[in-house]
């Protein structure tokens, strides 16, 4: 979700009224709070700076011939410590950016595999709270950026610009928010860019054209392509229209393009990276593993091999 976005219900439709862009859905819930401590260690600090931010990781895999492996996994399931050691996973086996879902109660655009692990994370009282203290621990041991998904509720709920202070100071490189139109987003682009947060705009397939080229103009970091119509989800192939979606995109603009949604399998990895795509984002097929392993011990070890039989994909 990267990694495929992620969006609610099993029956997700891209809203007509927006051009098929995702329509907000401004709902306030009301998790459990922990108190979160903003106090940041120097070494931290240090090596959040350190991380490449998602414009110049794109910049340096370009560089070096190469095309940014984006794994999504949710937050919380089957726990944050669980979350925390698969992090360390997907980074040393050589993912390129790590998209991790912030757990919502209506997700828009996730299919039932996502939204069920969301389901599961937030029975167990995982709330924002509790991800910043672990990404807190986890993010100074990681070598690539993190990018929190996550739909508008949270950073509402927080405040807009507050939300930005505080996932910075936990190393937070980029955000991904689907509930949002373009229309909306000025407020968020705003407040995200005076903090050196990368906000990732998405288009499907079904967006037009005109329409396209402003959210290709307005996204920072990179251009989340979704790869076709609905939730997210492990499909048995992926649509050849991406293909020329992407040969459209990039007649418009450099900036790199992530194809995400339905890939799941090492052979939709390099066939999306043949058609020219800069990144391939892989949500659900991870969140499967982790989600419905006999114990986190085996879904540590099952996500390691299957990430890295993605990440081969791609040499």
């Amino acid at each position: 979700m990267l990694m495929s976005v992620t969006l609610k219900t099993s029956s997700f439709h891209l809203h007509q009224k927006h051009n098929n862009i995702i329509n907000p859905i401004f709902r306030i819930a009301s998790p459990k709070s922990l108190s979160f401590n903003s106090t940041m260690l120097s070494t931290q600090a240090v090596a959040s700076s350190a991380t490449l931010g998602l414009s110049d990781t794109f910049t340096k895999l370009k560089k070096e011939g190469k095309v940014a492996f984006i794994p999504y996994i949710t937050a919380g399931d089957p726990d944050l410590s669980t979350t925390a050691e698969a992090l360390k996973v997907l980074d040393s086996c050589g993912s390129d950016i790590i998209e991790l879902g912030v757990p919502y109660s209506d997700p828009l655009a996730d299919g039932p595999v996502i939204q069920a692990a969301a389901t599961r994370a937030l029975a167990r009282g995982t709330n924002f709270d509790s991800i910043l203290n672990m990404l807190n621990e986890v993010v100074p041991r990681l070598s690539c950026p993190i990018a929190l998904f996550t739909y508008y509720n949270p950073i509402l709920k927080r405040g807009v610009e507050q939300f930005m202070v505080t996932v910075k100071e936990v190393g937070v490189h980029g955000l991904v928010v689907p509930d949002v139109p373009l229309e909306e987003t000025e407020i968020l682009r705003r407040e995200a860019s005076k903090h050196n947060i990368e906000l990732v705009l998405l288009t499907t397939p079904t967006t037009p054209r005109e329409r396209m080229k402003a959210i290709v103009e307005a996204t920072e970091g990179f251009l989340y392509l979704v790869s076709s119509i609905g939730v997210t989800g492990a499909r048995a192939q992926v649509s050849g229209k991406v293909e020329s979606l992407l040969q459209e995109i990039k007649a418009e603009s450099s900036k790199p393009v992530a194809v995400g949604f339905g890939i799941s399998k090492p052979e939709h990895v390099k066939q999306v990276a043949g058609w020219g795509a800069d990144g391939v984002i892989v949500g659900s097929a991870m969140v499967k593993i982790l989600g419905e392993a006999k114990s986190p011990e085996e879904g540590l070890k099952e996500l390691e091999k299957f990430t890295k039989s993605l990440k081969s994909a791609l040499l």
